[in-house]
């Protein structure tokens, strides 16, 4: 249980946890459909071939659109790339990062999916068992009046009747299986090697200026990833208190009760009963429509510069909550 806590946890840690999260619970998807698919052949020369690779390719390519658009890093990348300039200039380094981050996510349930296909060989024989010199092999039925060709396309279709008490569709099976899976296996060693040597020569390859730039693109793609989800939560509190505020504006004769105003919790657990707030709540200086769509457009158009130095320099403010004794319950300096 305290193992699949510690699992949940790293899945909630930040944005890029949930993006791989996604991408392996896709990556499982694409096993359990195709488990679950009951792929039949169509068993005629001029469809094997044509089905076979439709359901090799067009599945891929679907969870491949799919993780694109799970992905966390393809929003963040389109709104980065997209955004006038404003204040802040554009890091091109910083949208290639988020590109390759979403690209290497997104070709994980496709891999998986050919993968599978490739070990499982049934769609690899049903479009190659054409391709397969009959000669090879003994016991092909000469007396079903058939062409070459299309006794070869019922390969898969192993029930047929012109292969009864008859070994010969197993065997070109298994020739073409085997070719299937030794595709796969190669695909599969190709992937582990290429990430293998990437990851060890990378360090060989990089001097201590590309370290640095590295580590400072992988600080501003989580940076931006950041700052989206905190304007947004901030977004949603103003807003919830934009909405409160006009309610009870329109209820002028409605007393504000506990429940929306929403007092501090330190005051809630001690002082359910005592509290009484002397002063409205504050909607940061924005409190009309006007107001916010020229902050919203004015986020958009011009966004701050990354400098924080004004907040970290101004002085510090004294913020104090009471009762109705005079005595503090609260203070932030």
């Amino acid at each position: 249980m305290e193992r699949m806590k510690l699992v949940l946890q790293y899945f909630q840690s930040n944005s890029q946890s949930i993006s791989n999260g996604i991408c392996i619970l896709l990556a499982l998807v694409s096993v359990k459909l195709y488990t679950s698919f009951d792929f039949n052949c169509p068993c005629l020369p001029q469809y094997n071939k044509l089905y076979s690779l439709g359901v090799m390719i067009v599945p891929p390519i679907i969870l491949f659109f799919l993780g694109v658009l799970v992905n966390r890093h393809t929003g963040v990348m389109i709104d980065e790339w997209m955004r006038p300039v404003g204040n802040r200039s554009k890091n091109p380094a910083v949208v290639k990062y988020l590109f390759s981050a979403m690209l290497q996510r997104a070709m994980l349930a496709p891999m998986v999916w050919i993968l599978v296909t490739l070990m499982d060989g049934k769609i690899f024989i049903c479009a190659f068992s054409l391709g397969v010199d009959p000669s090879l092999f003994s016991g092909m039925p000469n007396n079903t009046g058939l062409d070459v060709i299309k006794v070869m396309a019922k390969v898969p279709c192993k029930g047929d009747i012109i292969f009864r008490n008859s070994s010969f569709p197993k065997a070109v099976s298994r020739y073409v299986r085997c070719y299937s899976q030794a595709i796969g296996w190669s695909i599969l060693l190709l992937l582990i090697v290429l990430g293998a040597t990437g990851r060890l020569i990378k360090p060989y390859f990089a001097n201590q200026a590309n370290h640095a730039i590295s580590l400072q693109t992988h600080y501003w793609s989580n940076y931006l990833d950041v700052e989206e989800k905190l304007f947004d939560e901030t977004c949603v509190l103003h807003a919830r208190e934009f909405a409160r505020k006009c309610v009870v504006q329109f209820f002028e004769d409605m007393r504000e009760d506990d429940v929306l105003r929403l007092p501090h919790p330190l005051f809630v657990a001690n002082h359910h009963d005592e509290w009484e707030d002397e002063e409205e709540e504050k909607l940061h200086g924005v409190s009309r429509q006007e107001q916010v769509d020229q902050l919203l457009n004015k986020w958009y158009y011009s966004k701050p510069e990354l400098d924080v130095t004004r907040i970290a320099n101004r002085p510090k403010t004294c913020v104090t909550w009471e009762d109705r004794n005079g005595k503090t319950l609260y203070s932030d300096v």
